[in-house]
């Protein structure tokens, strides 16, 4: 058994292409519109990791989908989460759970999915000014 992807649905397709790709770092690996449907598939892809992230755009939704925990997150590893969490900040994503401990912290995709950061190998020492930021809504 493979873990092939995970999918989750799109308000507006181009603002969550902006966040998947310019500031979380995925690439697009596929794309098809299905004009009978009337949806978007849109697959990436981080690095060469075979999962995949399948984003499904209907194009009539009237509003934003419901914000329900039932979904979960998606976890990603990165390699400084001090680092990684300030270049998201200074593109003004929320860090809704700040990496106090040096090893994780949550944002949120622009349709509310929360996302997990956590450092890749042992936990960096606790720093400034993340260690005394409190949590910013829910993740």
């Amino acid at each position: 058994m493979k873990f092939l992807h995970v999918m989750i649905r799109v308000f507006d397709l181009e603002t969550s292409l902006k966040f998947w790709v310019e500031q979380m770092g995925f690439h697009e690996t596929w794309r098809r519109e299905f004009h009978e449907g009337r949806f978007t598939l849109v697959f990436l892809q981080l690095g060469e990791n075979e999962t995949k992230l399948e984003l499904t755009y209907n194009w009539d939704e009237p509003e934003t989908y419901s914000q329900g925990r039932n979904f979960g997150h998606l976890a990603l590893s990165v390699e400084n989460i001090y680092q990684f969490c300030q270049r998201l900040q200074d593109q003004g994503i929320v860090i809704n759970r700040p990496p106090r401990d040096g090893h994780m912290a949550f944002v949120k995709s622009p349709d509310g999915i929360s996302i997990e950061l956590l450092q890749e190998g042992e936990p960096l020492p606790p720093e400034e000014p993340w260690k005394s930021m409190q949590n910013q809504g829910t993740w």
